[in-house]
């Protein structure tokens, strides 16, 4: 009898060893009441009047799905989602919530469609970080009765309806264009400025301007198929004038 009694107990110590893994906590009940928080390693439950939950308290990821969402200037759009977040009180995570993940997870999908009303497209598209760190703030408050920790939140992906990406294609096109245009102007501005210059400096030096026309002849001869019509100036002609009747004196 007495070997008996001992198996039993035995068999009940045994049943009662509990392991806790480092990134592991326990919460432990005792008739159904909240006792305490387990640590890592082995630990005693005894069985009936007592049980326990483990706790993961490694960082969790959540893949939010693609949720419909309209903007604040009545686009609609479909967006998904990343939320990391830790556990930091394993208590409060089984206490006050029935199941933190999916709390987590329904909680990040309303939060995610909130914040998208509250902008336009393209904030959406040009400040996704801020929004980003908008939401993760949000959630994050939200959770801290549960014991949970929102560590960062990231926007997947931004799908657009193909209207809106032939609308968005055409502003970019003709933002584009405008931005050529803006461009020629400014070079012809900055080659008219240079032109004038230019013309008062020749006009300073009427050999220069003789010069700058035989330059030109010179460009135009080096291609034979080019036919020439040369207008002599008349101070040219004047210039041949006077050489000569200088040299008809000097021979006299």
């Amino acid at each position: 009898m007495l070997y008996v009694i001992i198996g039993i107990i035995l068999v009940i110590l045994l049943a009662s060893i509990k392991q806790i893994d480092e990134y592991e906590r326990g919460v432990l009940f005792s008739f159904g009441k909240y006792k305490k928080t387990l640590t890592p390693g082995w630990k005693i439950v005894l069985p009936i009047i007592q049980s326990y939950k483990k706790i993961d308290i490694r960082t969790k990821v959540v893949d939010v799905p693609e949720q419909d969402a309209i903007t604040r200037d009545n686009v609609s759009i479909r967006i998904n989602a990343v939320v990391y977040y830790k556990i930091f009180d394993a208590s409060m995570a089984i206490l006050e919530v029935e199941n933190f993940y999916y709390a987590v997870s329904q909680l990040a999908q309303t939060t995610m469609r909130n914040a998208v009303g509250e902008v336009s497209l393209d904030e959406l598209l040009s400040e996704r970080e801020k929004i980003s760190q908008k939401i993760c703030e949000i959630i994050d408050k939200a959770t801290d009765p549960w014991g949970i920790k929102v560590e960062n939140v990231e926007l997947k992906d931004v799908s657009l309806p193909e209207e809106m990406k032939r609308v968005i294609a055409r502003v970019a096109e003709a933002e584009r264009e405008k931005q050529a245009v803006i461009t020629k102007s400014v070079g012809e501005i900055e080659a008219s400025n240079n032109l004038a210059i230019a013309a008062n400096k020749l006009n300073e030096n009427p050999v220069a301007v003789h010069l700058r026309t035989l330059e030109t002849i010179n460009d135009l001869s080096s291609d034979q198929s080019n036919t020439i019509i040369f207008a002599l100036p008349i101070d040219v002609l004047k210039s041949f004038d006077t050489y000569n009747k200088k040299n008809e004196r000097e021979k006299n």
